[in-house]
């Protein structure tokens, strides 16, 4: 096995146990629920097996539904979101995107916190729309994807930072 799969189920594993375990278990006034296990699916690598994302942010989704007991909302929202990956890569980095010269653990610049935010936005709203599934809800929705949008950003950058790889030898 290569290092890039090896890192891949080490995320994938980490993220998901981290979700279960910690971030599950936070829900401030019911409107902020953190869902850092999205990481995965936002740091997989550029240039990796599309199938194999589509795949990966499955069962990363299925597996969440069974520990929140949610019904599928989850996979549909990571296979969403993974789906439209490549899109918002265009939209965030344009030409740089096309050279698969991107990383999003490199330094924070204007262009990889666009990518973040459009991501974890997407992929809340359709979370938390699938979730509720009433539009008679819709002010409800758009503050708890306001709300938990915010929080998982900060997370996520945090998260990036805390385990960014070391460049300097």
């Amino acid at each position: 096995m290569n290092s890039t799969l090896l890192l891949n189920i080490a995320r994938f594993v980490l993220l998901l146990a981290a979700q279960v375990l910690i971030f599950n278990e936070i829900d401030f006034w019911g409107y902020v629920n953190p869902y850092p296990y999205i990481l995965f699916i936002i740091l997989y690598p550029v240039n990796g097996n599309r199938s194999g994302l589509l795949l990966a942010s499955f069962l990363l989704g299925i597996i969440m539904d069974m520990f929140c007991d949610s019904g599928g909302v989850h996979a549909t929202a990571c296979v969403i979101l993974a789906y439209v990956r490549p899109t918002f890569f265009k939209f965030s980095f344009g030409v740089s995107y096309e050279y698969q010269t991107v990383k999003i653990n490199d330094k924070l610049t204007p262009e990889r916190f666009s990518f973040l935010l459009i991501s974890v936005f997407t992929h809340h709203i359709i979370l938390f729309l699938l979730e509720i599934f009433k539009l008679s809800f819709i002010f409800n929705i758009l503050l708890r994807t306001l709300f938990s949008s915010i929080f998982t950003l900060i997370l996520c950058i945090v998260i990036i930072y805390i385990f960014k790889p070391n460049t300097k030898r």
